[in-house]
């Protein structure tokens, strides 16, 4: 199993008349092969420096995670309309980064934890 835990972002982007954004993660781990390859954290309300602390479990085969991707999207939830994209990451073996060398650290090391903070981008 991978688990993937969501402890925090800090300093979103408010999208709301309010000022402030009501966010939530995506997370997906792809090729998606199940129902349970895509999972989400709970809304925090108005809040630009969510805590969400929730560890989202993945089955799969330790022999199959070199050939995924951990897509990680951050939304703020509207209610009656499509939900705002803030931004997102990417952890695979194809990335060349700090991204990049966590995912093979994971890969290389089960059982361990490996923690990092990781700037959003808007192309994920």
């Amino acid at each position: 199993s991978l688990f993937v835990t969501i402890k925090r972002c800090a300093e979103l982007i408010g999208l709301d008349s309010t000022g402030f954004s009501d966010p939530y993660c995506k997370v997906s781990l792809t090729p998606i092969t199940s129902k349970a390859h895509r999972q989400r954290t709970s809304i925090k309300k108005r809040t630009l420096n969510p805590e969400f602390n929730e560890t989202l479990t993945f089955i799969v085969p330790f022999k199959d995670l070199p050939k995924k991707t951990l897509q990680i999207g951050v939304y703020d939830h509207d209610l009656g309309k499509h939900d705002d994209y803030i931004g997102g990451i990417v952890l695979s073996t194809a990335a060349k980064d700090e991204r990049g060398k966590q995912w093979t650290n994971c890969i290389e090391n089960p059982g361990q934890t490996f923690e990092a903070w990781h700037q959003l981008e808007l192309d994920g």
